[in-house]
């Protein structure tokens, strides 16, 4: 070991008379830690939410869908047969979707009707492993079933097996004037999906009874697909409409739910930056730590310079002591940001049930629980950026102690 590297370790460990710079040396490492420990969770935290929003979705959402411009997409068999047959579409399906008013004993919900067929629903989305209580596989043609959300379940106040009523904004002309189209249910299946706005706004039927009710005849609202790259899902939606002759709107995933994920990654840019100037400040207290360091060790670098040690040597010494002292507390953030963010979820769920509180409401944050998601890349980069602080951390005072002048320093010894 290089008597630099030897030097610099013994100075960080206590010793009589500097007990006081030795405990100001952990508390550094403490700063480091926690700075790097706080970055790494919320880092989690958000990429869990990322993660969780993009499952959610698209397990309730396609990944596209082609839709007719008036409503109405005719000729629709025809239609997914010639989507079916590009290489980028996995599956298609055709749904019906009409915004409605639920109806049971005295509760009312505006609701998303949505018809699907079931069988070729399960091609394109992932509602059957959603549904919590009942069947998604219950709704058959002509029996008049929904499935809805359990957030709109206990708003209705209803279960499997209870009745409600659809209204639609289209009326039926009569001589006593105008009425709402009216038809009854019976709820067949609760689903959770674990975002609010699906959970309290979305109401499922078979496609077939969604077209007797919307009077639809053979038409259909449009085709949802699923594509092979789900972030290339606009541009194939584009050649699937262009290879049928156009007239058709078309959308995707992240034009309907785009602000999403784009106000997170605005969030996890910020919170990183800002985070980084916690790491900024632990990584300077480690500036005054060696600084009274070099002060209190004056007479040492004197002796060693009178013995022959160059500048180099000294400045080595004392970057030797700042870099440990920052990659100690870098490795015990690491550790502890890690342990943290990997049981994240049942450390919230102990502190909700021990304090009685809800630290997500659902309704406001769509997710109800808090998911974290340990990504190692960000982790290197956390550690990358928090050492190349610390290292700097180190210069101005090791460079100080290169400085000093053997002569005065031993004058008065």
């Amino acid at each position: 070991m290089a008597f630099e590297t030897l030097i610099g370790r013994r100075y960080v460990r206590a010793r009589s008379g500097t007990r006081f710079v030795s405990f100001i040396s952990v508390i550094s490492m403490l700063g480091v830690a926690i700075g790097i420990t706080v970055l790494i969770v919320v880092l989690s935290v958000v990429n869990g939410f990322e993660r969780e929003l993009t499952d959610r979705l698209l397990a309730m959402s396609s990944h596209a869908t082609i839709e007719g411009m008036q409503g109405r997409l005719d000729y629709w068999p025809s239609r997914r047969e010639e989507a079916n047959q590009s290489p980028r579409v996995l599956a298609s399906a055709p749904y019906i979707e009409a915004q409605a008013l639920a109806a049971a004993t005295q509760s009312l919900s505006g609701v998303i009707l949505r018809g699907v067929d079931p069988a070729l629903e399960a091609d394109v989305a992932d509602l059957a492993r959603l549904t919590a209580d009942g069947s998604f596989d219950a709704l058959m043609p002509r029996a008049y079933r929904v499935i809805i959300g359990e957030e709109l379940a206990a708003a209705l106040d209803v279960g499997v097996g209870d009745k409600l009523t659809m209204m639609l904004a289209e009326g039926t002309v009569t001589p006593a004037g105008i009425l709402p189209r009216l038809r009854g249910f019976t709820v067949a299946g609760i689903f959770r999906a674990g975002m609010y706005e699906f959970d309290r706004r979305y109401a499922f039927v078979h496609i077939d009874d969604a077209a007797r009710l919307l009077r639809m005849g053979e038409d259909v609202t449009g085709l949802r697909l699923q594509v092979d790259n789900l972030f290339d899902a606009s541009a194939i939606a584009r050649e699937v409409a262009v290879a049928q002759g156009g007239g058709v709107l078309i959308s995707d995933w992240t034009r309907r739910h785009g602000a999403f994920f784009r106000s997170i990654q605005i969030t996890k840019s910020i919170l990183a930056v800002i985070l980084m100037l916690v790491i900024a400040v632990a990584a300077f207290n480690i500036v005054s730590t060696l600084v009274m360091v070099v002060r209190s060790k004056r007479s040492d670098i004197a002796i060693l310079r009178t013995l022959g040690a160059s500048k180099s040597s000294i400045l080595g010494i004392f970057v030797t002591q700042g870099a440990l002292i920052g990659v100690v507390g870098a490795f015990a953030g690491v550790a502890l940001g890690a342990l943290v963010s990997l049981n994240l979820e049942t450390i919230v769920a102990s502190v909700e049930a021990t304090f009685g509180i809800t630290l997500l409401a659902a309704d406001v944050y769509f997710i109800s629980d808090l998911p974290s998601d340990l990504r190692w890349k960000d982790v290197l980069q956390v550690v990358g950026v928090a050492l190349i602080l610390v290292f700097a951390a180190t210069l101005y005072p090791a460079w100080r102690a290169s400085q000093t002048k053997p002569a005065e320093e031993l004058r008065f010894e």
